[in-house]
């Protein structure tokens, strides 16, 4: 039966890391220093068995010299030696702080672009990560891969160079054992590499279930009132601590396959000290080596065998950061959402008209959710969409804003496509208040100031009194300083619509969109917003969503529409006087037959 951790693609390793190195360019400058520093430290570190050697040998056991000339030399070649020690543990520490340095930056600056380009991303992407991905994305994934320039770059070009540096002087020193002592070595690093590449689909799983454990997690707060009123607390804590456990398996799993690796690096260094004691004595006695040949040897035996361990040990940390690397860099190496074209315009500041010609739009391979869409709508004018559920109203507006772009047919500003405009100057002439209002947790002032934070206290005030939301908002325990939590969980829904709508003014958009925008306002507010509505759209184009029918009564265009086609047009007396579809809607809200 196939194993869970094969089921997973293998991308090109060495391809993802030249990504992350071309990514690195403007880090180059400061990596190579650091790399230079390491390399000198290295060096100062490599030359200490040689202090020693030369002490064991021609001072302490050199027959010709006199005990007062062996302390002579004993005293400078041991101040020479503290003054090495000395300066091989300054250039660690300035290493060290360094190397942290440059992965703070690099992971700043990951985190930034993963950021800026998840909010640009399709909306269909975001969707298909859910909040946890993105979440662990931005955190743990970006973490780990910050420190993939000390992994695969840095740690194994110090430790390369410790090697060759170490096996150098070890076949100066004795070539014969030197010969004994690595013959093992290329062989246990081959068979390390092969394992640890078997423990990077592991973590990319662990990843996986935990991007997904995260999403869950997400969902069960966000929605704690229906988790309760359903009495399904025991089931949502079942559902965290299985996936928890399940990821724990695996964690041990790939634990015990880098546990073997440690063991069997630990049996080599043990093998190798007892091979070089046994047969460095035999050399020694042969008089083929002296003593201090014997401890440089112990000495640079260590000195070769920790890099080799932390070169086939990075592979397993290089698993662990390539498997997150793979992540982050899957969503940078995504296009944005409807990047702008190469000679895209500024948007005008003002709309004269609005046009929709032959529009159509399918989600993916779904059937048309908009179809032969014609709509001209001048400045000002307020157009009503109606229609049961699924009819196309809001994809219409989400036309609109640009959230989608027409499959077929095309849109129009002052009779340029919208598409030819640069997106972000063309979303500035537009303010959306939704069903399912979101706000942030923050003050009054600072939601109803998201579009234009640097407004006023008095503008915000203005807009929330225009929204009828100023009355509710000085009742508050600190009025406009009030902070109102997680998506504005103190309000009441009808306060939290308010709130919604007085952002969009205040954001004085050239064109509004309101998506059943008053459809948790209680009788009387919704009448008092009702009643200043000429004021509020006044020189406004406005698409306006509504179930309530009673809303969209002076609406300059009532649309309905079924199965994303318009079926009727007109105005409320037009509709009604037709007598159709629209009008037995009307009536059965009303409750006439």
């Amino acid at each position: 039966m196939a194993r869970w951790w094969h089921l997973r693609r293998r991308p090109n390793e060495p391809a993802l890391v030249g990504t992350y190195v071309r990514w690195l360019r403007p880090y180059w400058g400061a990596a190579g220093a650091l790399l230079a520093m390491t390399l000198v430290g290295a060096a100062l570190d490599m030359s200490e068995p040689l202090f020693m050697r030369y002490i064991v040998d021609h001072v302490l056991l050199d027959a010709t010299l006199g005990i007062a000339a062996r302390l002579r030399q004993l005293h400078v070649a041991g101040a020479m030696f503290l003054v090495l020690v000395v300066l091989s543990g300054a250039a660690k520490l300035v290493c060290d702080y360094r190397n942290r340095v440059l992965g703070v930056r690099i992971t700043l600056a990951l985190r930034r672009a993963l950021f800026g380009r998840l909010v640009r991303l399709p909306l269909a992407r975001i969707w298909e990560m859910k909040t946890g991905g993105i979440l662990t994305r931005l955190t743990s994934d970006v973490e780990t891969t910050g420190g993939l320039l000390q992994k695969a770059v840095l740690a194994p070009t110090v430790s390369a160079a410790r090697l060759a540096i170490a096996i150098a002087v070890l076949f100066a020193l004795n070539w014969r054992l030197a010969a004994v002592t690595l013959v093992i070595l290329p062989a246990t690093m081959f068979m390390s590499y092969a394992a640890a590449r078997r423990v990077r689909p592991i973590y990319r799983s662990v990843r996986a279930d935990a991007e997904r454990i995260h999403g869950r997690v997400g969902e069960a707060f966000s929605a704690i009132r229906v988790v309760r009123a359903f009495g399904a607390e025991a089931h949502e804590q079942r559902t965290y601590v299985v996936g928890q456990h399940a990821v724990a398996r695996k964690e041990l799993f790939a634990f015990r396959r880098e546990l073997g690796l440690q063991v069997a690096w630990g049996l080599v260094i043990a093998g190798v000290n007892v091979v070089i004691a046994w047969y460095g004595g035999y050399l020694t006695l042969d008089g083929r080596a002296s003593v201090g040949d014997i401890m440089a040897f112990q000495w640079y035996t260590f000195l070769l065998l920790t890099p080799v361990y932390h070169i086939v040990n990075s592979f397993s940390e290089l698993q662990r950061s390539l498997a997150a690397t793979e992540r982050v860099f899957d969503v940078l190496g995504t296009r944005e959402d409807k990047p702008d074209r190469p000679n895209a315009q500024e948007a005008p500041r003002v709309v004269r008209v609005l046009r929709f010609e032959k529009v159509q739009f399918a989600y993916g391979d779904c059937p048309p959710a908009v179809c032969d869409f014609d709509l001209t709508v001048p400045r000002g004018a307020v157009v009503a969409l109606v229609g049961r559920s699924g009819a196309g109203k809001t994809t219409v507006t989400d036309l609109v804003a640009r959230f989608h772009d027409p499959t077929r047919g095309r849109i129009t500003l002052n009779g340029i496509d919208i598409r030819e405009f640069r997106l972000q100057s063309y979303r500035a002439l537009l303010a959306i208040v939704q069903q399912d209002v979101c706000l942030f947790d923050g003050t009054v002032h600072e939601n109803v100031a998201y579009g234009r934070p640097g407004a006023t206290p008095a503008e915000v005030e203005t807009a929330c009194r225009r929204a009828n939301a100023h009355e509710f908002v000085i009742r508050l325990s600190d009025g406009y300083g009030t902070c109102i939590g997680e998506r504005g969980v103190t309000l009441s829904g009808g306060q939290r619509q308010r709130l919604s709508i007085a952002r969009a003014l205040l954001a004085d958009p050239e064109i509004l969109v309101l998506d059943e925008a008053t459809s948790n306002l209680d009788t009387e507010s919704e009448e008092l917003i009702h009643a200043s509505m000429t004021e509020l759209l006044a020189g406004r184009t406005a698409f306006v969503i509504a179930h309530r029918l009673s809303t969209i009564r002076r609406a300059d265009i009532i649309l309905v529409m079924d199965h994303g086609c318009v079926v009727e047009r007109g105005t409320h007396e037009e509709l009604m006087a037709a007598r159709g579809l629209y009008y037995n809607m009307v009536c059965r809200q009303v409750g006439l037959s």
